[in-house]
């Protein structure tokens, strides 16, 4: 498939699409020490799955583990971890729940989702980039920023953080036949 518009108007498209952790890439970045250095990070737990129906409707959802986000710094994962910031015990799934799409134009669509962290959601559009993988699967690339405030993820120490995140998705989703 080259385009949105075929993805969507071939009945052999229609039905429930499973992500492909393997394939697919969920990331975090803000800003620290004032602004100058940058905290990345990478989920590596997660689950998704969504249905596609004629015409151009679409619905899904993405779990992610908050306890799996890994900057490559142990001692700033475990306080990542913590109450402080997602709390991951007592809300270990940080949730992305996709109501319906847009067109833009051949391979971009907004979707209209919800995002949930820490028990607070908040409504977001994701601009889509849509790509057709080799086998048969979808590439879905967005990216979002959003207030950590918004979602009750403080542990602002002194100016170290930014309250602005943005949250990147790389995700490869396959017809379940």
């Amino acid at each position: 498939m080259a385009s949105l518009s075929e993805l969507f108007s071939d009945p052999g498209s229609a039905g429930h699409w499973v992500l492909d952790p393997r394939q697919s890439t969920i990331t975090v970045k803000a800003k620290s020490l004032w602004g100058l250095m940058p905290v990345k990070g990478r989920f590596t737990e997660f689950t998704g799955e969504g249905e596609l129906a004629a015409p151009q409707t679409v619905s899904g959802r993405v779990d992610i583990k908050a306890a799996s986000l890994r900057t490559g710094i142990g001692k700033r994962d475990e306080h990542l971890h913590s109450a402080d910031f997602f709390d991951a015990e007592t809300f270990p799934d940080i949730g992305v729940v996709v109501t319906g799409a847009d067109t833009i134009d051949g391979d971009t669509l907004d979707l209209a989702a919800e995002l949930t962290i820490r028990g607070s959601s908040r409504p977001l559009t994701l601009r889509t980039r849509v790509t057709p993988v080799g086998d048969g699967g979808m590439r879905l690339s967005t990216q979002v920023s959003v207030r950590r405030s918004d979602f009750g993820v403080d542990g602002n120490m002194v100016g170290m953080i930014s309250d602005n995140a943005t949250i990147s998705g790389d995700l490869v989703f396959r017809h379940a036949r």
